[in-house]
């Protein structure tokens, strides 16, 4: 079997499970974009690259490792495509990746990773595994997203993503203009960090600074 089979039949069981749909061999050849999957499917297993208990197929240790490979470079693709090269097309976006994901090495792909401030999610909304490159207190490449916390006082930057949708201060400062495409403004980080939205300044918490990324403009 060819590897990208084999990463096709791996990332739509990975799918599968993070959408809590049944990981059987029906949902895997419904989704992945294969000619025979069933057949790619019995030569995983017959391999042990896969484990089939009770109709559900189960990642070995070795291939989970594999498949998360796959989907960290499909989703940071996404990011760069999207965050970058303003690809607003899903189609195209979707397509794209899907090729992405063969063809970038480890290297690469951590330095893409780098670049684009180790993004936690996709533009789907979906978590991006993490990589080596994410623990790393040393950055060799200057990212291109970063969080407000980052940022020095009076620089400015365009919020593209908010990872604390459940905080109970999220609400209120989305009413006060603090959404994905606005401009912000760090105007100081100490006793407490300040942000300017359009001409409303609002206090907030670390862990709230720490949870809006932006791209410096």
């Amino acid at each position: 079997m060819e590897d990208k089979e084999a990463e096709e039949i791996f990332e739509a069981l990975w799918t599968l499970r993070e959408n809590g749909t049944p990981p059987n061999k029906e949902n895997i050849s419904r989704i992945a974009h294969l000619e025979h999957p069933h057949e790619g499917i019995e030569r995983l297993v017959e391999k042990g690259a896969l484990v089939e208990k009770e109709g559900k197929l189960l990642f070995t240790p070795e291939s989970e490792k594999k498949a998360s490979g796959i989907i960290r470079r499909h989703r940071l693709a996404e990011v760069l495509l999207h965050e970058v090269l303003a690809i607003e097309s899903s189609h195209i976006m979707e397509s794209t990746a899907c090729e992405f994901e063969h063809i970038l090495s480890p290297e690469v792909t951590d330095s893409v990773c780098t670049f684009l401030g180790h993004p936690p999610i996709c533009p789907h909304g979906k978590p991006i595994p993490r990589g080596s490159c994410c623990s790393k207190f040393r950055v060799k490449v200057k990212p291109l997203i970063r969080r407000i916390s980052d940022l020095q006082p009076g620089e400015e930057g365009k919020i593209r993503y908010i990872t604390a949708e459940v905080h109970p201060r999220m609400e209120r400062l989305s009413s006060l203009g603090v959404v994905p495409g606005s401009v912000v403004k760090l105007r100081q980080k100490r006793p407490s960090f300040v942000i300017e939205v359009g001409h409303t300044v609002i206090a907030i918490d670390q862990d709230i600074a720490k949870s809006i990324f932006v791209q410096k403009t």
